[in-house]
C-alpha cells in the first residue's frame, strides 16, 4: 500500500468517523427529556420582566440597593451579555432584542424606545412595521405575538415595556406609563415594566450620551436610588406565584459592560444562573430573555428566537456569588483594554525581531540571542491563557497583573523549552543533545495541549483572555475562536510533523501519515463539533492543512486541483456538521446549526456578506498586516537568498528535518484558508505565523550547532512551481 493510499484512507475514515459522531450527537439530543423538552411550552404561570437599562453589578448592595438586594437573594444570578449588533446597546436595541428573539437594532447611537400611543387602557406604537420594512428587524413582534397564540394577554408598564410586549402590529392588551398607573397587577400573566430611571438621565436628547459615563458618583447613586425603588414598587405589587426576570438590559454610555440578570422562580435561590446559549454557568444573552418569558408563561418558544431558557446552575451565596458576577465584569472590561495594546505591542515585536534576526543572522552572530528571542515570542500566545490559571482580575491592578502574568508564563516556558529536551537527553543517557525540534515541539506541544484540554473542558481559558473572547464584547461566549484556532491548527501541524520526523527516520513512513491525519483529524472534530470548538471557518481551512501536510509526509506532491479539491472537501464535511446540527431542536442548535436551516431557506447572503466585509477590513489593520508582511517577506528571502538571508537556517532545518517543511507548509495552507474563510481575516494568518516561523527559525539555528548533525532522513518531493 503507497503513502497516498495511506493517506486517502486516512482522511476517509476521518471523514466517516466525524459524521458518525455528530449522528451520534443528533440522535442524543433527540432523546426524550432532553433537548425536545426545550422546545416543550411549560404549565401556563404568571411571569414579570422588569428591565432596568444601565444596571451592571458593580451597581447592586445591601445598603445602597437594598430592594434589588433582596430580589438577588431570592433569585439565581448572572451576568447578562446585552450586545446586540453594535458595540454598544442602547435601551432601545435591548427591549427590541428581547420582543424579536434576535440581537436586533435601529441604528448606531440609539437612545430611549419609541413613544406609545394609548387607546383606553390599551396602546400601540406607531408604525411598528417600520422595524421590519426599514430597520431588518424582521422578527420585531415575536414575544408579543407568542403570548397571544398561547391564549394569554399582556400588560407593559413604561415603553420599553410595550416595545417588548407588542404583537407584529404594536399593541399591547394593557398598558399604563407608570407603575403607579396600574390599577390590576394580575390581569395578565405576562407582564413587563421599564425602570428607566437610572439610564434617562444618560440621554444626550434622543441619543444615548457618547462618553463612559456621563454622571457623577453622586448623580449615578441618586439615579440608582429611584431605580430601586421603582422595582421595589413593582415587585411589591407582584402576585406571589410571579416568577420574576430582572435584566439590566443596556449600556449607559460609551463603554460596554456585563449586566444584572436575576431570575426568581422556584428552586432558583442561591444558584448562579446560565444558559446553554452561551455554555456558561454564570452568563446569559438577551435572546434568552424572550424564552425565558414565553417558557413561564407556557406559551410556546418560536423557532426564530436563538436564545433558550434561563436555567440555575452552580450553587453560591448572594455575597460571594455578586462578587464573582462582579470580578468577571472587571475581567472584561480589562481584556478589552489591553488588547489593542498588546496586540500593537506584539506587531512591533515580530517586526523588530525580524528585522534584528536578519541583521544577525547575516553576519553569524548572537545565534543563541536569536534563537532564545524566537522560542519566547512563540511562547507568547499560549501565555496569554495559561495566565487565566490564575485569579488576575482580582488584583489591585488588573491590567498589570495580566500584562506581567502573560510575560511570567511566556519566560517560564521559554526555559522548559530549551530545559526540558536536554534533561531528557541525558536521563536516556545522551548528555549534549536536545534536539533540532526539541525546543520548538515543547512549545507547539504545550500549546496545542492547552487549547485541545481547553475545548474539552469547556473553554475557560479562552473567556477573557487577551487571544480569546469575552462576554462584553459578546462576539462568541463558547467554543473556539479564530485566533486560538490559528494558533491550535499551527500547533498540531508542527507537533504532529516533529514526531512523525523521527518515524520517517525509523523507516516507517506509513505510521508518520497516519499520526498527522490522526492527530490532526481529532483536533479538527473538536474545532467543528456543535457545542465543543463550533467553529466553521475553522474545519474549511482545517482540513486542507492537514491533507496537505499528510501528503507531504507521504512524499507526495500537492498540486493546485488537490489543494482545491481539499477546500471543497473542508467545505462539504463542515456543511454536513451543520445540516445535522440543525436537524436538532432549536433550543439545542449551535450557530452551525442556524446557519444551515438560512442557507435552506435562502437567507444567508446577508451573513456571508458581512463576514466577507469583516474580513476585508483586516486587511488594513495595523495590529495584524505588519506581522504578514514581515513574516512572509523574511520566511520568502530566507528560503530565495538563505545565505544573504539567514545564514542558510532553514534549508539547514529542513535538511536535519524534513518533516518540519510539511508541517510549516500544512500551517501556511490553514492559515491562508482560514484568512479568507473567517470574519477575522488577517488575524488568523498573522497568529498562524507568529507561531510558526519563530519556532522553524530556532531549529534552524539549533540545527547549526556541530552537535546537532544527525543522520538525514529520506528527502521530501518538492512542491511544484
Amino acid at each position: 500500500m503507497g503513502g497516498q493510499s495511506v493517506v486517502r484512507r486516512a482522511l476517509g475514515a476521518l471523514a466517516v468517523i466525524t459524521l458518525c459522531m455528530v449522528t451520534t450527537g443528533a440522535a442524543w439530543a433527540h432523546a426524550p427529556g432532553r433537548a425536545e423538552a426545550a422546545g416543550r411550552a411549560d404549565a401556563p404561570g404568571r411571569v414579570a420582566l422588569i428591565g432596568v437599562p444601565g444596571l451592571h453589578w458593580d451597581d447592586v448592595s445591601a445598603e445602597t440597593t437594598p430592594n434589588l438586594w433582596r430580589l438577588a437573594a431570592q433569585s439565581a444570578i448572572g451576568s447578562l451579555s446585552v450586545r446586540t449588533v453594535g458595540r454598544v446597546t442602547c435601551p432601545y436595541d435591548g427591549w427590541l432584542t428581547i420582543s424579536s428573539g434576535v440581537r436586533s437594532s435601529v441604528g448606531a447611537r440609539c437612545g430611549p424606545p419609541p413613544a406609545v400611543e394609548q387607546q383606553g387602557g390599551k396602546a400601540v406604537i406607531p408604525g411598528f412595521d417600520w422595524l421590519w420594512t426599514v430597520r431588518d428587524a424582521d422578527y420585531a413582534g415575536s414575544l408579543g405575538a407568542a403570548v397571544h397564540a398561547a391564549g394569554g394577554c399582556t400588560s407593559a408598564v413604561g415603553p420599553g415595556a410595550a416595545l417588548a410586549l407588542a404583537d407584529r402590529s404594536g399593541a399591547v392588551d394593557l398598558y399604563a406609563p407608570a407603575p403607579d398607573g396600574v390599577r390590576d397587577w394580575s390581569a395578565c400573566p405576562v407582564l413587563a415594566a421599564d425602570i428607566d430611571d437610572l439610564v434617562r438621565p444618560y440621554y444626550d436628547g434622543e441619543l444615548l450620551a457618547d462618553a463612559p459615563d456621563k454622571l457623577t458618583p453622586a448623580a449615578r447613586r441618586a439615579a440608582l436610588a429611584a431605580a430601586d425603588a421603582g422595582v421595589g414598587t413593582v415587585v411589591g405589587h407582584l402576585p406571589a406565584d410571579t416568577r420574576v426576570v430582572l435584566t439590566g438590559l443596556s449600556d449607559h454610555g460609551s463603554e460596554p459592560h456585563l449586566r444584572v440578570a436575576m431570575w426568581r422562580a422556584p428552586g432558583a435561590q442561591d444558584h448562579f444562573l446560565g444558559a446553554t446559549s452561551t455554555h456558561r454557568d454564570d452568563m446569559v444573552i438577551l435572546p434568552d430573555v424572550t424564552a425565558t418569558v414565553l417558557r413561564a408563561a407556557g406559551a410556546a418558544v418560536p423557532g426564530t428566537v436563538i436564545g433558550v431558557p434561563w436555567a440555575p446552575t452552580g450553587a453560591t451565596g448572594t455575597e460571594e456569588g455578586v462578587a464573582a458576577l462582579r470580578h468577571a465584569d472587571v475581567a472584561g472590561q480589562t481584556i478589552r483594554a489591553v488588547g489593542g495594546g498588546f496586540f500593537t505591542g506584539l506587531a512591533v515585536l515580530q517586526v523588530l525581531f525580524y528585522l534584528v534576526a536578519f541583521l544577525l543572522l547575516r553576519r553569524r552572530r548572537a545565534l543563541g540571542g536569536v534563537r532564545v528571542a524566537a522560542l519566547a515570542l512563540a511562547s507568547l500566545p499560549v501565555s496569554t491563557y495559561l495566565v487565566n490559571l490564575a485569579p488576575w482580575e482580582r488584583a489591585t491592578a488588573p491590567a498589570v497583573t495580566l500584562v506581567a502574568g502573560v510575560l511570567a508564563c511566556a519566560a517560564a516556558l521559554t526555559v522548559l523549552a530549551l530545559g526540558a529536551p536536554v534533561a531528557w537527553a541525558r536521563l536516556r543517557g545522551r548528555p549534549g543533545a536536545g534536539g533540532v525540534l526539541g525546543p520548538p515541539s515543547v512549545i507547539a506541544g504545550v500549546t496545542a495541549a492547552v487549547l485541545v484540554g481547553d475545548l474539552l473542558s469547556g473553554t475557560p481559558l479562552q473567556l477573557d483572555s487577551i487571544m480569546g473572547y469575552t462576554g462584553v464584547v459578546g462576539a462568541r461566549y463558547y467554543g473556539l475562536g479564530n485566533i486560538p484556532f490559528a494558533l491550535m491548527a499551527t500547533a498540531v501541524l508542527l507537533l504532529t510533523t516533529a514526531v512523525a520526523d523521527g518515524l520517517v527516520r525509523a523507516g516507517r513512513r506509513r505510521a508518520a501519515v497516519l499520526l498527522v491525519a490522526g492527530l490532526g483529524g481529532f483536533a479538527m472534530i473538536l474545532d467543528g463539533w456543535p457545542g465543543v470548538g463550533s467553529d466553521f471557518g475553522g474545519v474549511i481551512a482545517f482540513v486542507p492543512g492537514i491533507a496537505v501536510t499528510a501528503l507531504l509526509v507521504a512524499g507526495k506532491r500537492v498540486s493546485v486541483v488537490r489543494l482545491g479539491a481539499f477546500c471543497v472537501a473542508g467545505g462539504v464535511l463542515v456543511m454536513g456538521i451543520a445540516y445535522l446540527d440543525h436537524l436538532r431542536p432549536p433550543a439545542s442548535q449551535t450557530h452551525l446549526g442556524r446557519f444551515a436551516g438560512q442557507v435552506i431557506d435562502g437567507t444567508f447572503l446577508p451573513v456571508i456578506g458581512r463576514k466577507l466585509g469583516a474580513m476585508l477590513s483586516t486587511l488594513l489593520s495595523p495590529n495584524l498586516m505588519p506581522i504578514v508582511i514581515a513574516a512572509f517577506a523574511f520566511l520568502v528571502f530566507a528560503l530565495l537568498r538563505p545565505g544573504t538571508a539567514s545564514a542558510g537556517v532553514l534549508p539547514v532545518a529542513f535538511e536535519r528535518a524534513p518533516m518540519l517543511r510539511a508541517g510549516l507548509i500544512g500551517a501556511l495552507v490553514s492559515g491562508v484558508v482560514g484568512m479568507l474563510v473567517n470574519d477575522s481575516g488577517a488575524a488568523v494568518l498573522s497568529m498562524a505565523l507568529a507561531l510558526a516561523v519563530p519556532l522553524v527559525l530556532s531549529a534552524g539555528i539549533r540545527a547549526l550547532a556541530p552537535q546537532a548533525q544527525a543522520r538525514p532522513a529520506p528527502a521530501l518531493s518538492p512542491l511544484p512551481t
